[in-house]
């Protein structure tokens, strides 16, 4: 079982990021995913977050995540704008982060003790792809570097989800997965 936990800021698509994640892992990888989104506060430019739970059995639990394996941050101001985003986070905690910046890799290692962590222009990413600064298939592009799902699953989620457009966001998640590096 992986627990994960999204963190952005309202209008990256960070919620419906963590919807095509369950629908990557349950419908095109064959395994099963329960999506808890969070909300009531969401709005453009307000904190976010969502919380998936991943599993080869069936998920029994419908929760939020309190412990994640995973912390996925779409945009790394969030350390600046008071988000826990290290709260329940064990030194075996991977993170997941949108962020070109060396010092905010190391900001967020220091400040919540990721031992694993990696990184990726995911808005670059989409900017180049898409044309917009909507990070959310290019953070799916980056999450999958971890094999909790694979690049496939993420590609196939993101076409089927984005209809006419779901192919530039299919590019986004591929160029965000193979310049994701470990940092």
């Amino acid at each position: 079982m992986q627990k994960i936990k999204f963190y952005g800021i309202g209008g990256q698509g960070a919620v419906t990021a963590a919807k095509i994640l369950s629908i990557a892992v349950s419908v095109h990888q064959d395994e099963y995913a329960i999506t808890v989104p969070a909300y009531g506060h969401e709005r453009r430019g307000a904190p976010v977050f969502a919380h998936i739970i991943v599993d080869d059995k069936p998920v029994l639990l419908n929760c939020y995540v309190y412990e994640p394996d995973i912390v996925v941050v779409f945009d790394d101001k969030l350390i600046d704008m008071g988000v826990d985003v290290g709260e329940g986070c064990t030194p075996d905690t991977i993170l997941v982060i949108n962020t070109q910046s060396d010092e905010m890799i190391e900001r967020y290692r220091s400040e919540y003790g990721f031992g694993t962590i990696y990184a990726c222009d995911a808005t670059g990413a989409a900017i180049a792809n898409i044309g917009l600064s909507i990070p959310n298939s290019a953070m799916l592009g980056a999450l999958a570097k971890t094999g909790v799902v694979s690049i496939e699953a993420v590609t196939a989620a993101v076409k089927e989800s984005f209809g006419k457009v779901g192919e530039k966001n299919a590019n986004a998640a591929e160029y965000a997965y193979e310049h994701t590096v470990k940092a």
